[in-house]
């Protein structure tokens, strides 16, 4: 049998489209490997009440940035369905006991808006949080989105561990999912910004 001989002729323009196309391609393959771009999808917003808000609580300010991007994206007007408003997400009755327990000045819901008041209660939430897990980090995450009470009901009852490592083991899926994906960005926040 006799195969027929195929000839691969690219007219002019052929050509230029797929140069563009390879030229494309190498440029997201350049861009993807810098950290331009990573900054440009990871962001920190509201640095510097980032930073002072972090330092005044003692925790990591990269810590907060991955709450805030997980949380809202850096959008300081979200409400959630369930009601948690600002950065940080922050329940009105969560501010409410905040402000109670707390220095920091607020007089309503409305409050939680402003990127300033929202971040300060966040991050002395998650100190708050880190102290009542005695620094475990994967543990104050989950129960910064679980609730301090259901975490500490499942590490009491040996439904999980407290651990990132045995995250999957979280009986509640969005709170598996939110821990990871806090951690993710917690890692990309620390590769991306080492000296934030």
């Amino acid at each position: 049998m006799i195969w027929p001989r195929i000839s691969w002729v690219l007219t002019p323009q052929a050509k230029r489209k797929v140069a563009v196309i390879l030229g494309l391609i190498l440029l997201i393959v350049l861009a993807v490997g810098s950290d331009w771009f990573w900054r440009f999808i990871y962001p920190i917003h509201h640095e510097a009440t980032i930073r002072e808000a972090a330092e005044y609580n003692r925790i990591d300010p990269l810590l907060v940035a991955a709450i805030i991007r997980v949380e809202s994206k850096f959008r300081a007007e979200n409400v959630s369905k369930v009601g948690a408003v600002g950065l940080m997400q922050l329940m009105p009755e969560t501010a409410d006991w905040i402000a109670r327990e707390s220095d920091i000045p607020y007089s309503g819901t409305e409050d939680l808006s402003d990127p300033e008041t929202n971040i300060r209660m966040g991050s002395w939430y998650v100190a708050y949080l880190l102290k009542q897990f005695d620094g475990n980090q994967a543990a104050a995450i989950a129960a910064y989105n679980a609730g301090q009470g259901r975490v500490s009901r499942w590490m009491k009852e040996g439904v999980w561990d407290g651990t990132l490592a045995t995250s999957e083991k979280i009986p509640v899926g969005e709170t598996r999912h939110y821990i990871q994906r806090v951690s993710f960005s917690y890692e990309k926040y620390q590769e991306l910004y080492p000296d934030f």
